[in-house]
């Protein structure tokens, strides 16, 4: 029986790579480097299926053909913001996703960070590597309590209830959301939580705001300087959804002048290059994009992938379609 032909575009998980080519005939991308436009050009000529990641641009320029072969674009992570959707329905082509199953990991970040910031977990590591700790004193790298402080949530989806779970029943944190649409009162009832007006609403009232929003063109610079004005002084912002949610260089302003507290970032806007102003502060934590960096989680989307895969193929409606 004629198996499809399938491209993941980066190193996955060797369970699932195993399953998939069991299953599938699939060529590996051994060398895990993104591949560039043109690639994913000629790839959409050559396979049944291709298997990006979130951090793949595929755009108009890289559908820019005329009858591909590629019917199904399985997404490997729950964004699907570098994927031009158009192009692809024009095509006739499929996308999906994998949801549910990064959002525990993902939130278990975002706690770290938020963490990580208020008790200057970084500066403090940076100091002891370096070494220039000089020992226990009692005005040494001060930080900020979270146990039942306000915590403001950006986007109250699956990872943004899950946050709330953590927050609220681990640290009694108090929760405000912001959602595009009304959340059910059983669902804000689980955190004791309650759902602002607007996010300029929600902004003036936390002690902590984590983003948990989706990317692309709707929420680019959601977070820039006016709303970061809004914020309190000795407020602090975490990212784990998309680095272009925040303005970084009004960003880099408020930490520089002291307008927040500080900040916690896992994604970037350019990633994987990094400003050089987000580097040099010492009040920003920063990590490589470890969201859904566990093996657990991992192997969970690459097996939501095959998933997918499987229901196409097999005539199926894809239980993740997004178009």
């Amino acid at each position: 029986m004629h198996k499809p032909k399938v491209l993941v575009t980066r190193r996955w998980p060797a369970a699932v790579e195993a399953k998939l080519s069991e299953k599938f005939d699939v060529v590996l991308n051994r060398d895990d480097v993104p591949l560039m436009s043109y690639q994913f050009r000629q790839a959409l000529l050559d396979y049944d299926a291709v298997l990006p990641t979130v951090t793949d641009q595929i755009g108009p320029d890289a559908m820019e053909l005329a009858d591909p072969r590629t019917k199904l674009l399985a997404n490997y992570g729950v964004g699907f913001t570098h994927i031009h959707l158009p192009s692809a329905e024009a095509h006739g082509i499929v996308v999906t996703n994998t949801p549910d199953v990064l959002s525990e990991c993902t939130a278990d970040l975002a706690m770290t960070l938020m963490l990580m910031a208020a008790r200057r977990a970084g500066e403090g590591e940076r100091e002891l590597r370096g070494g220039n700790w000089t020992g226990w004193r009692p005005t040494h790298m001060v930080g900020t309590k979270v146990s039942g402080k306000t915590l403001g949530i950006v986007g109250f989806g699956r990872i943004g209830q899950q946050m709330a779970r953590r927050a609220h029943h681990g640290f009694g944190m108090k929760i405000i959301v912001h959602n595009r649409s009304p959340v059910a009162a059983d669902v804000l009832a689980k955190y004791g939580a309650v759902q602002a007006d607007d996010l300029d609403d929600l902004l003036p009232r936390c002690d902590f705001v984590s983003l948990h929003c989706p990317g692309g063109a709707e929420n680019r610079h959601l977070i820039n300087s006016r709303r970061l004005d809004l914020m309190r002084p000795n407020a602090f912002l975490i990212n784990t959804a998309r680095g272009e949610v925040i303005n970084e260089h009004d960003l880099v302003q408020a930490l520089t002048f002291e307008t927040i507290g500080g900040a916690a970032l896992d994604v970037f806007d350019a990633e994987p290059n990094i400003a050089r102003t987000l580097l040099d502060s010492d009040r920003l934590v920063m990590l490589p994009h470890l969201g859904s960096a566990t093996t657990e989680a991992r192997e969970a989307m690459g097996f939501r992938v095959i998933n997918n895969l499987e229901a196409f193929f097999n005539g199926q409606p894809p239980p993740d379609r997004v178009n």
